[in-house]
């Protein structure tokens, strides 16, 4: 059995930082593995290791940069990597749900996996169709959302719990093949151990163009253009009480009282 966990690697910017253009500038960037995506790497290793004969591969689309990022990926347990990247997607930007689903769909093909899964959201362009957006893609099942997992190989069938609008949750079975998008809070993901990191230098990485995966060009016309970018004016400061829970609670009243909250 194989299990394809899509990963990304995303933006943070530092406290204090500049807009170049329409980005924000790159010496103010740091990057750091997708925090969604952790939960689903986490979930794919906790089925390996209930499970004989299970392989983990981690798929990213990004630059040589990202390799770093997807080592820690490795060190998590997971048992080797793909890298995708083509100067022509650095010249594109920002990509659509569209085009990662047809990058991450030729993968797919080559490694024919019983399950992908992946992070709800990207926490740096808060876009979250990649997903849903490659089961449709590849014609496989697949539920978004999920924060409970219980996967019965013998059967064939992932039982999840889906969070949905409102406070409601469903439970579902889906079959496999199938593509799960994990919510966070799912599961504790590990830490990478030293002896993982080690070992994480020596797994398997493959790097693949647009096209080894047999990708047209015309999948990398985007429908996402950024059209600004802009800190938004902080209407208010925020006010941080502090102290012991008898003296917070106190200034608490207090301020509510200021505000007109509260009376009496």
């Amino acid at each position: 059995m194989k299990i394809l966990v899509t990963v990304s690697e995303v933006s943070v910017p530092v406290d204090e930082f500049s807009i170049d253009g329409l980005d924000i500038a790159e010496q103010d960037l740091q990057y750091e593995l997708n925090e969604w995506d952790d939960y689903a790497i986490e979930a794919a290793v906790q089925i390996s290791e209930a499970y004989d004969d299970v392989e983990v591969v981690c798929v990213t689309i990004g630059p040589e940069r990202a390799e770093e990022t997807i080592r820690t990926a490795l060190a998590k347990e997971v048992d080797r990597a793909v890298r995708v990247w083509d100067d022509r997607l650095a010249d594109e930007g920002l990509l659509d749900a569209g085009t990662k689903a047809e990058i991450l769909a030729g993968v797919v093909e080559r490694e024919n996996p019983d399950l992908v899964l992946s992070g709800v959201q990207a926490g740096d362009d808060s876009l979250a169709a990649t997903g849903v957006t490659l089961a449709d893609e590849i014609e496989y099942e697949w539920a978004a959302v999920v924060n409970s997992l219980e996967f019965d190989r013998e059967e064939g069938v992932a039982s999840v719990h889906r969070e949905l609008e409102g406070g409601i949750e469903e439970v579902a079975a889906v079959e496999i093949p199938a593509v799960l998008t994990i919510q966070t809070g799912i599961n504790e993901p590990r830490y990478a151990s030293l002896r993982g990191i080690r070992q994480a230098q020596k797994k398997p990485l493959d790097v693949l163009g647009l096209d080894d995966l047999g990708v047209a060009e015309s999948a990398l016309e985007s429908s996402i253009t950024v059209t600004s970018m802009y800190e938004p004016e902080s209407e208010s400061d925020a006010e941080i009480l502090e102290g012991d829970p008898d003296e917070t609670a106190e200034n608490l009243v207090g301020l509510l009282h200021n505000k007109g909250v509260i009376e009496g």
